[in-house]
């Protein structure tokens, strides 16, 4: 039987949730739903930078899942962009954080306010 599968940690729902090629009528196009931990993987890693035990610690999750999940991010969104897809985001299992505050060195969320980032250790 496998372990149950642990609730990722999640710092940013997108504003947009549907992204699609120029031009063609969402009617006409294939979609790939990518759900909100794989862009939040994405996010993290990509976008802010961090190493993938940083990554995997903001999401509550070890790392050899965090690794899966951005790689299967990955190979959706390079699907979507090499044939054309739409990209839908939703779905998931995820929690939000309560209270967000964001580090000025190395942007990362954490919940609640702290004297110091838990991540770099930067002192607000």
């Amino acid at each position: 039987m496998p372990r149950p599968k642990k609730c990722r940690r999640v710092g940013n729902i997108p504003k947009e949730a549907y992204f699609k090629p120029a031009g063609i009528p969402i009617r006409e196009l294939e979609e790939v739903n990518l759900l909100v931990e794989e862009l939040e993987a994405i996010r993290l890693k990509d976008l802010t930078g961090l190493n993938q035990e940083e990554c995997a610690q903001r999401m509550n999750v070890s790392r050899p899942t965090f690794q899966r999940i951005l790689t299967k991010a990955r190979q959706k969104i390079a699907s979507a962009l090499v044939d054309g897809k739409a990209i839908k985001v939703e779905g998931g299992d995820f929690r939000m954080h309560l209270q967000q505050s964001n580090c000025p060195k190395c942007r990362g969320d954490s919940a609640g306010e702290q004297d110091a980032c838990p991540f770099c250790g930067h002192e607000k």
